[in-house]
């Protein structure tokens, strides 16, 4: 009966790892962030791949917070997603490569370029975020929308202090 136990109850020859004096509601939030994370990032390889069959999957959400916000600089993105400006900008070049994404001049500041999504790219995401978000329609058909709003309420509050 090696490893029969469920996701959430290991088997009889598995040892729990938590100790006494452990905060189980944090523990509790670490394991389902770890799934919803796992499952996400999953998610937005299938959807990179929808958009365009070379897109990496990192870059999804780049195409998200450029539909967001319309343009934006490169260091803007890289400060927004965390990253290194190089990793930023290697994934800007495949992005344009791909006729996902143009640069024009920032008006405000000649030196930069803000970088926007084109007719194509913005035509593609949304095609298939529009198919994703039925998807998240019919998997929580069953939830209350207050409960539907709770958790995108609690998810922005999460991730507005991950920018902290």
């Amino acid at each position: 009966m090696h490893g029969s136990g469920t996701a959430n109850e290991p088997g009889p020859t598995c040892g729990s790892g938590v100790g006494s004096g452990v905060d189980h509601e944090f523990l509790a939030l670490e394991r389902e962030l770890a799934v919803f994370l796992r499952r996400a990032r999953a998610n937005s390889g299938e959807m990179a791949r929808e958009v365009h069959p070379e897109l990496e999957p990192a870059a999804y959400g780049l195409l998200v917070r450029l539909e967001e916000t319309s343009c934006q600089r490169a260091t803007e993105l890289s400060g927004y997603f965390g990253v290194g400006k190089a990793t930023m900008s290697r994934q800007l070049r495949a992005l344009e490569e791909l006729g996902l994404v143009t640069r024009e001049p920032d008006p405000a500041d000649g030196r930069a370029s803000l970088v926007r999504l084109t007719d194509e790219g913005l035509a593609r995401f949304q095609r298939v975020r529009d198919a994703r978000r039925e998807l998240y329609v019919q998997k929580l058909a069953d939830w209350d929308r207050g409960e539907v709003s709770e958790l995108a309420r609690l998810l922005h509050h999460l991730n507005a202090r991950a920018e902290m």
